[in-house]
């Protein structure tokens, strides 16, 4: 059992992330590099001052720009658009270890008999006249359909068919999204943008609760501690309950796989990949700075994403960190303690509060709404500056050249 103070902890995850110290993520190599490390980073199309996965690369990845993640996903193809925890984006090396996803849409297409008609009429007019969304399909009307799986389609009811068809043969592979216009998809057909060595990989995990541990492993490392308790960090792993759960972290341990750590203040162990051992080492080797309260690794401020791989699971980072955020996107506005969009801030080992802000590209103005300090921050000077700064890198991240209500000292809880 590794012991670790609370500031310790703090200090791995942050150094983990690529949040602490120099950036150890650089330009389009880097980004890649965390997307691997993460498994995956959530897509969501809402678009304030960037959407989620863009947010997730920007805060870690210095040099990042969002023509960098469109590149890997849709020139490169590096990266591809697929379901894991939810709306994803992942290494295409990943894909086969998806095949069981695939394989139940295509067995609850037999359901919906009326697909397979549509299917041949879609796949032959996309390989006529490339890649297409469900306002461009000629096929009208809507039918009984609703997604094998949870992350798309309607549940139950009627849906636009052209929609239904798209997003099923998505489901089942046979489609890939080859770009996004805004929030819209563009689908073409997988063949002709993923390897045929990838699209005809065998599912290397075929055994059920294998593959269940491996996907356990996968979020572990994505979020670097993770205890044996529920946590939003495991959704969408298919049939994993608390019994399926402990199995898998116990097996896990005994092969060495993950290691057990103790954290100051955390009632249950945590649990860390055994790969993350250096960075761990590193933080022991650090502890007459902690001691002393010195910084033993370079601050730095950054503005995290609200679906960050970090915040997966808001009740660890609640207790480590004493951070307590909620993403307040589907909160009535009349029910909303700070704002629509709020990013949480982050400043060297802890978070300082959270920002609001919206960008407006066409005019090429940021404005930051408000940005609201935890109570016992001290808005000293050196804190103000650096909060600036992020805010002045923030706009040119999107792409923004003017920024609105920068003085903004915020209103505290």
């Amino acid at each position: 059992m590794i012991q670790l103070t609370n500031r310790q902890a703090r200090q791995f995850l942050l150094l983990k992330q690529g949040l602490l110290g120099e950036h150890i993520f650089i330009g389009k190599q880097g980004a890649f590099d965390f997307v691997r490390q993460a498994g995956c980073i959530q897509f969501d199309p809402v678009d304030a001052c960037g959407r989620n996965a863009e947010l997730t690369l920007q805060s870690r990845v210095k040099g990042f720009t969002k023509k960098t993640l469109y590149e890997l996903l849709y020139e490169d193809r590096l990266l591809v658009d697929y379901p894991d925890k939810n709306l994803s984006i992942l290494p295409t090396e990943d894909w086969p270890y998806f095949e069981r996803y695939r394989r139940a849409a295509r067995n609850h297409a037999v359901k919906f008999p009326e697909l397979e008609e549509l299917a041949k009429q879609a796949k032959r007019y996309i390989a006529e006249n490339g890649p297409v969304s469900s306002d461009d399909l000629p096929i009208e009307g809507s039918i009984h359909w609703q997604s094998a799986i949870h992350w798309s389609g309607e549940w139950g009811g009627k849906t636009n068919a052209a929609r239904a068809v798209l997003e099923q043969l998505y489901s089942t592979g046979e489609l890939v999204i080859h770009h996004k216009q805004g929030a819209r998809k563009y689908y073409a057909l997988a063949e002709d943008y993923l390897s045929k060595q990838i699209l005809e990989a065998p599912d290397p995990v075929v055994d059920e609760f294998a593959h269940q541990k491996w996907r356990l492993l996968r979020r572990i490392t994505a979020v670097g501690l993770l205890w044996n308790r529920p946590s939003d960090a495991w959704l969408n792993i298919w049939g994993m309950k608390a019994k399926e759960r402990t199995r898998a972290f116990e097996e896990l341990q005994e092969e060495g796989a993950i290691l057990p750590i103790q954290a100051e203040g955390i009632g249950p162990d945590l649990y860390c990949n055994a790969k993350d051992r250096p960075v761990l080492e590193r933080v022991l080797s650090q502890e007459e700075e902690n001691v002393s309260g010195k910084e033993a690794f370079k601050p730095r401020c950054e503005f995290l994403a609200p679906l960050d791989c970090f915040l997966w699971d808001r009740n660890l980072i609640r207790e480590l960190f004493g951070f307590d955020y909620k993403w307040e996107i589907y909160t009535p506005a009349a029910q909303r303690k700070y704002g629509f969009y709020v990013l949480p801030v982050l400043y060297g080992e802890r978070f300082v509060g959270r920002m609001e802000a919206s960008a407006d590209r066409k005019a090429g103005v940021l404005t930051v709404k408000n940005i609201w300090y935890e109570p016992d921050v001290r808005q000293t000077k050196k804190l103000s500056e650096a909060i600036q700064r992020s805010i002045r890198r923030f706009a040119k991240f999107n792409e923004c050249g003017t920024v609105v209500g920068l003085e903004r000292k915020g209103q505290g809880n």
